[in-house]
């Protein structure tokens, strides 16, 4: 993992209230009390071929998965790179990051998805 792309990951999350770091059966997830707000993971991309159109330099792609509102989700995901649908979920998003990343970008959709998976008093703390 990347730990540029780690540092800034910590940095968002640590603004999510009540939300906390673990590591995951691939990669790192952020999630709020049982509920994943955001996983990064570089994948395998021999056992999970769908990535391989994202390999660059022979390095697999880091990808972080998040939560996107079922009507947004076409929208986000339509325009292709970075963007695309997550293999599972009906509303999961994943997006390839690296050096082209956009963090501002990054950061809302973090945040918004934390505010999809958050008890309701938790997600109104972030619009105050």
């Amino acid at each position: 993992m990347p730990p540029d792309i780690l540092d800034r990951l910590r940095a968002i999350c640590r603004g999510l209230p009540e939300a906390y770091e673990e590591p995951a059966w691939i990669g790192v997830r952020w999630r709020i009390r049982k509920r994943t707000v955001a996983h990064v993971y570089v994948p395998d991309v021999q056992r999970y071929p769908e990535y391989a159109a994202h390999v660059v330099d022979g390095e697999p792609p880091t990808v972080m998965t998040f939560r996107v509102p079922a009507d947004d989700l076409a929208g986000l995901t339509s325009s292709g790179f970075p963007f695309f649908r997550a293999l599972w979920g009906d509303n999961v998003a994943a997006v390839i990051l690296g050096d082209h990343t956009d963090w501002t970008e990054i950061a809302e959709l973090v945040t918004d998805s934390y505010c999809a998976m958050a008890p309701k008093f938790l997600a109104a703390r972030m619009t105050e």
